[in-house]
């Protein structure tokens, strides 16, 4: 009986040693049959990994020359090479100092430049601030309740009390700047 299951346990050791081989040669045929198309993949996937790293490196190297030249230029503002490396290397952080610079000197004809820029926010920043400098009221989506707030005390200057009430209301009474509406509108009280 143990020659009989021996020889029951090496048939099944060489029909699975067989099924083994089988499925070596059925990959060999294959590999032979798609060997350019498998090449091509691998080549390709390396290519596109290698580039995506380059890509990556030139990218970091771009931001971290784009915030040396931001350091300088926090230093020396008047550098002309660092605000062309920052220009070319990171136009929106460009874009971000030279709105700055504007709004800390008051210049309203560089912030007028600015609100064509491409990015909104800053283009609504420097359309606000322009005309907060200027003390003309201005349309803004970021600073909507702050236009109301000074469009009414335009309008109390210029002794319109009704439209100076009107802006007012339109602030909402949950708003950090509720308190300056209030106080603005008790002066209206006064002016009459």
């Amino acid at each position: 009986m143990s020659i009989k299951d021996d020889v029951n346990y090496v048939k099944t050791e060489l029909s699975s040693d067989e099924k083994v081989l089988e499925s070596a040669f059925k990959l060999e045929s294959l590999y032979k049959k798609y060997k350019k198309a498998i090449w091509g993949i691998v080549g390709a996937v390396l290519i596109f990994a290698v580039a995506n790293i380059g890509m990556e490196a030139l990218h970091q190297s771009k931001l971290a020359s784009a915030n040396q030249a931001l350091l300088t230029l926090q230093n020396k503002p008047e550098d002309a090479n660092a605000l062309s490396v920052l220009k070319e290397n990171n136009p929106s952080l460009y874009e971000l100092y030279l709105f700055s610079q504007a709004a800390k000197q008051r210049d309203v004809k560089a912030l007028e430049e600015i609100t064509g820029s491409k990015n909104d926010i800053l283009s609504d920043m420097s359309r606000y601030t322009a005309g907060a400098i200027e003390k003309k009221p201005v349309d803004s989506k970021l600073y909507t309740e702050m236009a109301y707030l000074e469009e009414a005390y335009v309008a109390i200057k210029a002794g319109d009390i009704q439209k100076a009430k009107n802006k007012l209301a339109l602030i909402d009474e949950r708003s950090s700047l509720s308190m300056l509406a209030k106080l603005l509108e008790h002066s209206t009280l006064k002016a009459k």
